[in-house]
């Protein structure tokens, strides 16, 4: 599956995928990735767009996982209770055994809470928090409300909100 497992090892601590350990998870093609993607810097207007699979934990141990989903934030254990849940933009945070935090930004995507304890997190477009710019996101921000306002038709509109959604909780991580 290449998930994490959250505490299924000695000492209670919980099993993730880890970028401390430099392996990735598999993602599918296109925008999209699990628990991040990306690389680029502040001239993109996507910051964190990469078109290719990456993976930054398979079967790695970690103590939490914290996501931002539709139905409100929450924090995953080891034994956490199996759930499925929809990621809304915003930072998930990856705790290591030591304690240590990596944070990625997340566009949006699926979060899965399995019986064995993994976890997977399938991200459209993900990124390390190190890799974003809080100057490009601003200038982003006001791009998309710009397109929201000329949108002429519901989709436009649509697809212009989503963009306008996704940076200001970019905006608002960076900050």
């Amino acid at each position: 599956r290449g998930g994490s497992r959250p505490g299924r090892q000695p000492g209670g601590s919980p099993p993730c995928p880890g970028p401390g350990r430099e392996q990735r998870r598999e993602a599918r093609e296109g925008p999209g990735a699990a628990v991040g993607r990306g690389s680029g810097r502040a001239a993109a207007s996507r910051p964190w767009d990469r078109r290719t699979k990456q993976v930054f934990y398979n079967g790695a141990n970690v103590k939490q996982v914290d996501v931002p989903t539709l139905t409100g934030s929450f924090g995953i254990l080891a034994s956490h209770v199996p759930t499925l849940q929809v990621l809304k933009p915003g930072v998930v945070t990856v705790y290591a055994e030591d304690g240590t935090a990596t944070k990625y930004f997340v566009s949006s995507g699926s979060v899965t809470v399995h019986a064995d304890s993994t976890v997977q997190v399938l991200a459209e477009e993900a990124v390390t928090m190190d890799m974003l710019d809080l100057a490009t996101a601003k200038s982003n921000l006001e791009k998309a409300v710009s397109e929201m306002a000329a949108a002429s038709d519901e989709a436009a509109k649509a697809e212009a909100q989503i963009k306008v959604e996704a940076n200001e909780a970019l905006v608002k991580a960076l900050e």
